[in-house]
């Protein structure tokens, strides 16, 4: 069935004679007077069905975003963004590659044969590419059952440009172990594992990056370049040949000029040379792209001659495509004097005058809103349009049936996009309250008659009309004043293992012997049998060797800040002590926190009524689709405001996940029932952000929202203060000025309080007042670490959202020494898009000295400083005063750490990189790329500076975060502890250090059980001796973080299934399983399965086994009795104290004497079992 968006233009017979022509002759036909999202269907429309690729060509990246939102509506199968490479001419380190990706991406589908709907701008278009040829030979398949030489696989993944890893983290990596060959292209939503046996492929899998556990199988894959370069050895050499002679001759051409840098120069080409003299090709070689080939292409010979062109507003094409190229030129004329590029290299942006003049040999469409001359090219037919756009009803129902009355009269098919279901139904019914009636369409697809109203839950920016075609299309924004906007639902990640992370020297917590040092994993034989003992180094010289099968009694330690902890002494009861004092604060802690739960639980408050119609279209005015997080989070604060109640819930979520909205729809459910709501932030620029957003959220309703803070005069506080206090002010947000002893409510029903850690104490004091018969909403915006979130569940009501907010803009992230030239180029383009940079700086005695050279360096800029030892008011009325726009430079310390939300800011300047952890620098990349641009973050650090091996360290991390991704986990621990400080208060901090935080979070989920008056599981500490090698080989797996996090999973093996787990986690990621790693799992099973029956000891010796009982308690007579009866030939039984059984074996082995055990040991767990049922 054709598309309902198509019937009516296919029924109109002027557009089939305009449509058969543009598709079949060459040459462009000019379309003018066509509206905003009219360009789309006009040109989905005419392409409709799609049987050749369409290239679409806009004049920016803004409005290539906007045409994708709005052809996703009509073409959503094959539609693409093709997004310009970003030619920073600097030495980059490394930068991310989410828009390599993409790019990749786009020509993989292209040179594959598939046909696409590309939306592309003027810039991507005259950025040469490698020849189509050479990218499609360079591609590769590998299917299931075919034969391949695993060191040719990581020959071709290398010079593809991939990095050999051990294990993958992010995409552009590949790994071989064993017979196991892990690769993930740039261009796979997933990682790759490919396992052979011999040189045949045996099975081909995706895996979850986190778990590195396989998934979906698969019967081939397509291996793509990782960068945007491919080279041959012969091509290599050819390009080392051109980049030498281009040296000499510049060498010899600009040394007459006075200010050309040939040091720099030098530096340059000398250090490229030697890289490429030693195979070290970096994804930044590709600005040296003119050198290796003689022919470049462009998108459109990808495409190919029989593809579809359009460009959208070619007159602001061709400004754009010149203001493009004469920036280019200008600022590569500064960049040769400085010796920082080769001549040649001019060409990284081609001619758009030839681009232009080559395009009327394709068929294709040019759309402009209004007759334009001076096209560029020499349209081959000219079409008007005679069309209009659609006014705003904002659900004014009255005005809405008067046009559609109109329409119907006059014959139009006459389409409503309702933006969801349930918005159909509510418009289908609200115009049968007019006399109308409408069709609901479940789907794109489907019929509709002239005269015909038909509503479809779809979503567009703007409507139009086809004056001529007598077709009408009205979307949900005009309908009711706002357009929902599909979030990308992000798949939550799964926790990281601490254990990837421990290295030798580590310190690690041991639960009897306290903090020390992890030394690494010694091979030891003893009785005869080889094992692995994790050595760890204790205070003075103290050693202890733990068995590897024993690791669930460590973990890293992990403080509250960077100072190291003292280590513990061996023997002596120090350490207990230590546990004590923290168990006993830990406590008390939990202690309160239940008193307080249970005083909140029996206090009673006002329970607010159940959603209205109104509630729920507020809720549906929101133009996101709300995420399942949200969702949940607002379940759990409705239920707690409807209940009898007095609420304190605290909802956690990273800047941008949405806690606000949630908020919002909180505090119109008490303005509803008439009470009024306070909204609390620590900071006057947090007040204002909230202030605006409630405003334009609540602009359609009679409610009246306020702001109070120290920037309102005396009088305005006074004129407030007094309105509130007679009801007469719904929603008042502001500062700690709320907490005044003046501000008196009428009848105060919610309190949302932004960030309560950040008020001093005599604030919170005045807050803990009024939580006590207030429903009470707290935001925060750090992480709550799960771990945490568990321990308390039923002493504390916390929701936490989770999902990432749609993630279509990744932030252009590199690192790179710092220039100031470099500098200048990004606040220049930053401030002509209409942006704000911020400059983060963390020397602030030397602050006023950078921000003169700021000034000297872009004087054209307004600059401001901030950071955190101004006085409160000077920083505010700076912060507020860059909100507004009357900045465009924040030269700041990392006090924009948190909470600040300021969409206009996208690019951000970090100096000196390497000083910062990777969690701060994770938190400042947030701060940029929160509105529908392409933001940019330089991590800088100084050039030629001889770094320290820990800043030359944390510069390599970077460098990995920045290109791979990888350290994303461990930044968000860092703050996830950070987070639980802050929600346990500041006296928990050092109970924390004492005992590091994972004991910590134990002693607490044990206090807090031990209070609710749960009873502690029982477990016995059983030891097991089998005379069998169990241990895993360096051969098997050689890194010693993955064979940690293999032993710690198998320590944690409890019952069968997790044997199974662990035996097939292993097989998948390293192969079959040699057989001492297959003896270490066997007994951590026997153990765990020995421990919860009441078995102390299990030993082998000769040819008996003998396993001693806790007490004469744990088998029970019927139980002993037919386990007795069944094995009676090699099973007997000593009625000692304690107990013992002893199973006589055969052979002796160690193997048999194993499982001897584990079979002895289930028949006794089925029996308990049944017997417990019975």
């Amino acid at each position: 069935m054709e598309p309902i968006w198509f019937k009516p233009m296919n029924d109109w017979v002027q557009f089939r004679k305009i449509r058969d022509s543009v598709r079949t002759m060459n040459g462009i036909s000019s379309f003018t007077g066509v509206t905003e999202a009219q360009k789309c269907h006009l040109t989905s429309s005419i392409l409709y069905p799609l049987d050749s690729t369409c290239i679409i060509v806009t004049y920016d990246e803004l409005q290539a975003n906007k045409l994708l939102d709005v052809l996703k509506c009509f073409f959503p199968d094959n539609l693409v963004l093709y997004p310009p490479r970003e030619i920073l001419l600097y030495n980059a380190a490394a930068h991310s590659r989410e828009v390599t990706g993409q790019r990749l991406g786009v020509l993989e589908r292209m040179v594959s044969g598939e046909k696409l709907t590309v939306v592309t701008t003027i810039e991507a278009l005259m950025q040469p590419i490698i020849p189509k040829e050479i990218f499609l030979s360079s591609m590769f398949e590998i299917v299931e059952g075919q034969e391949y030489s695993m060191p040719d696989l990581a020959a071709r993944a290398v010079q593809l440009g991939y990095e050999r890893v051990y294990t993958i983290e992010g995409p552009g990596q590949f790994s071989l172990r064993g017979s196991i060959f892990d690769i993930f292209t740039l261009t796979a939503e997933k990682p790759y594992r490919i396992d052979f046996f011999d040189e045949f492929v045996d099975s081909i899998r995706t895996f979850d990056i986190i778990t590195q556990r396989s998934e979906e199988r698969l019967e081939s894959v397509r291996i793509t370049p990782a960068r945007e370069l491919v080279l041959s050895q012969q091509q290599l050499e050819y390009g080392r040949m051109k980049i030498e002679r281009s040296f000499r001759q510049q060498s010899n051409k600009m040394q007459k000029e006075s200010n050309f840098n040939t040091a720099q120069l030098h530096n340059r080409v000398d250090k490229l040379l030697e890289d490429l003299a030693n195979g070290l090709i970096e994804d930044q070689l590709i600005n040296y792209l003119p050198f290796f080939y003689d022919r470049f292409d462009t998108l459109l010979d990808y495409a190919g001659k029989e593809s579809f062109v359009v460009l959208d507003e070619p007159v602001r094409i061709r400004e754009k495509s010149n203001w493009i190229i004469d920036e280019f030129r200008e600022h590569f004329k500064d960049l040769l004097m400085k010796g920082e590029v080769l001549s040649e290299q001019a060409d990284l942006l081609m001619n758009s005058d030839e681009i232009m003049a080559g395009i009327n040999d394709y068929k294709g469409m040019a759309l402009l809103s209004l007759p334009r001359g001076n096209l560029g090219f020499e349209p081959k037919r000219v079409y008007t349009i005679a069309a209009r756009t659609i006014p705003a009803y904002h659900g004014k129902w009255e005005l809405l049936a008067d046009d559609l009355r109109y329409w119907k009269e006059r014959k139009y098919s006459i389409l409503l996009l309702s933006g969801s279901r349930l918005k159909a139904e509510g418009l289908a019914n609200a115009l049968l309250d007019h006399g109308l009636e409408a069709l609901i369409s479940e789907s794109i697809h489907g019929d509709i008659q002239p005269g015909q109203i038909v509503i479809v839950p779809a979503s567009l920016s703007k409507g139009f009309e086809y004056l001529e075609g007598r077709f009408v299309l009205v979307s949900d924004q005009e309908i009711y004043g706002t357009q929902k906007r599909k979030t990308v639902i992000k798949r939550k990640g799964k926790k990281l293992d601490p254990f990837t992370d421990l290295k030798t020297g580590s310190l690690v917590v041991h639960e009897n012997h306290g903090i020390g040092r992890y030394m690494g994993i010694e091979k030891l034989t003893v009785n005869g049998q080889e094992r692995d003992y994790l050595l760890i180094k204790y205070a003075g010289t103290d050693k202890l060797y733990i068995p590897a099968d024993q690791m669930e009694l460590i973990q890293p330690y992990v403080g509250m800040d960077d100072k190291a902890p003292r280590l513990s002494k061996l023997g002596g009861n120090e350490w207990q002590k230590t546990k004590n004092r923290v168990r006993n604060s830990v406590k008390e802690l939990a202690f309160d926190l239940l008193k307080l739960y249970a005083a909140r639980e029996a206090s009673v408050g006002f329970a607010f009524s159940k959603d209205t119609q109104w509630q729920r279209q507020f809720e549906d005015s929101f133009p996101y689709e709300e995420t399942p997080d949200q969702i949940q989070s607002l379940m759990e604060i409705k239920r707690d405001m409807e209940s009898k109640k007095v609420m304190d819930r605290l909802l956690c979520g990273d800047v941008g996940y949405g806690k606000t909205e949630v908020a919002i729809r909180a505090a119109f459910k008490a303005v509803m029932d008439g009470k009024q709501v306070a909204v609390l932030a620590p900071t006057t620029i947090l007040a204002q952000q909230h202030y605006n957003t409630f405003v334009s959220r609540f602009g359609d309703f009679p409610f009246t929202v306020q702001v109070l803070s120290r920037f309102k005069t005396a009088r305005e506080q006074k004129e407030i203060i007094k309105a509130l206090k007679e009801g007469n002010v719904d929603v008042i947000i502001g500062t700690h000025r709320l907490l005044g002893k003046d501000v008196r409510f009428k009848d105060l029903g919610l309190l949302i309080i932004d960030e309560e850690q950040r008020f001093g104490v005599a604030h919170k004091e005045t807050i803990k007042q009024i939580k006590k018969n207030v429903d009470v909403l707290t935001l925060t915006a750090t992480p709550i670490p799960r771990t945490l979130h568990m321990s308390l569940t039923g002493i504390r009501d916390i929701s936490v959202i989770e999902t990432p907010p749609e993630d279509r803009y990744p932030v252009q992230t590199y690192v790179v020494e710092y220039s100031e030239s470099l500098v200048r180029d990004a606040i220049i383009r930053e401030l002509q898009r209409g942006g704000q940079v911020y400059f983060v700086y963390n020397h602030v005695k030397l602050m006023d000295k950078m921000a003169e050279r700021l000034r000297q360096l872009v004087p054209e800029a307004r600059i401001a400083t901030a950071h955190g030892q101004m006085g409160e008011s000077t920083l505010e009325r700076i912060m507020i005063a860059f909100y507004e726009h009357e900045y465009d430079i924040l030269l700041c310390s990392t006090i924009i750490e948190s909470g600040l939300d300021i969409p206009s800011v996208n690019t951000l300047i970090v100096y000196d990189a390497d000083h910062f952890g990777l969690s701060q620098l994770y938190q400042l990349r947030g701060r940029v790329g929160r509105s529908n641009r392409v933001a940019y973050a330089y991590f800088t650090y100084k050039r030629d500076k001889i770094l320290n091996e820990t800043a030359e360290k944390r510069l390599q991390t970077i460098k990995e975060f920045t290109e791979f991704g990888s350290g994303f986990k461990i930044a968000m621990r860092d703050l996830e502890i950070r987070g639980a400080g802050n929600l346990l208060g500041a006296e928990q901090h050092g109970q924390m250090a004492a005992v590091g935080y994972d004991m910590y979070c134990k002693l607490l989920s044990e206090a807090v059980r031990e209070i609710k008056g749960e009873e502690p599981p029982k477990t016995v500490e059983t030891t097991v001796d089998f005379k069998v090698d169990a241990y895993i080989d360096s051969s098997y797996i050689s890194q010693e973080n993955h064979k940690l996090q293999m032993y710690k999973r198998i320590a944690a093996i409890e019952e069968l299934q997790d044997k199974y787990d662990v035996e097939d986690e292993m097989t998948d990621r390293f192969g079959d399983i040699p057989a001492p790693a297959s003896n270490l799992i066997q007994i951590a099973y026997i153990r765990a399965l020995a421990g919860r029956l009441g078995f102390t000891e299990i030993s082998h010796k000769g040819r008996e086994v003998r396993m001693k009982m806790r007490d004469s308690k744990v088998l029970s007579p019927r139980t002993l009795m037919i386990i007795l009866n069944e094995n009676r030939k090699s099973l007997r039984f000593m009625g000692s104290n304690p107990p013992v059984m002893i199973i006589s074996l055969k052979e002796g082995t160690g193997t048999e004497a194993m499982e001897a055990a584990a079979e002895i040991l289930e028949k006794i767990g089925d029996l308990q079992q049944s017997q417990m049922q019975v």
